[in-house]
């Protein structure tokens, strides 16, 4: 079990958690996509509002010193949820195949169940690795094309469909390793 979580009220805590407020604004906006194009817009600039707070907390805690293991919590969390809302609404209104859905939401289960045992081993939680994050990223942009409007078969479609997948299973290998690594120290030296 972690055995101190320690400080909670840090503004980078904060940034973490208006992600998640905006999640039903962002919820709702795109559940209107298929009325028409002006949805789409709204929904981009509710994504890009949550893109920035995601940027400044991480820099707020690095900055002023407000990294908590809190923090290294609510902000994967908060980036998980605003994923899954983006991706069940996509696939909901047919712009996400069956495909992307489950893969996109699998990878993310499987990587915070996983966190989740581990940090009861080892007592603590491991931030999220730099492949996580670039995985992250490419699929987040490959999100942004198709709120965007970008058609199917096309090009950047394909390219980004491709990345996504290959990303994914390499990001899911990474922190699977990084988890048994982390028990096994755990284990034979008591301390991560």
């Amino acid at each position: 079990m972690i055995k101190e979580l320690g400080k909670f009220h840090t503004l980078a805590n904060y940034l973490s958690l208006s992600r998640i407020a905006l999640l039903v604004p962002i919820f709702l906006m795109m559940s209107k996509i298929p009325e028409g194009y002006q949805y789409r817009l709204y929904t981009l600039l509710l994504m890009s509002v949550a893109f920035i707070t995601d940027m400044l907390d991480g820099y707020v805690a690095r900055k002023f010193n407000q990294i908590t293991e809190w923090g290294k919590v609510i902000d994967p969390f908060a980036d998980k949820l605003n994923l899954g809302v983006i991706v069940i609404n996509l696939y909901l209104i047919d712009e996400l195949s069956v495909f992307m859905f489950w893969l996109i939401i699998l990878r993310d289960l499987s990587i915070f169940s996983g966190s989740i045992v581990v940090s009861k081993i080892i007592g603590r939680v491991l931030p999220s690795n730099f492949l996580g994050k670039i995985t992250m990223v490419i699929i987040g942009a490959y999100l942004v094309l198709i709120i965007a409007g970008i058609s199917r078969g096309s090009t950047f479609y394909n390219i980004g469909h491709y990345t996504v997948v290959l990303f994914s299973f390499l990001s899911l290998i990474g922190y699977g390793i990084r988890g048994i690594e982390s028990v096994r120290w755990y284990k034979k030296n008591g301390s991560v």
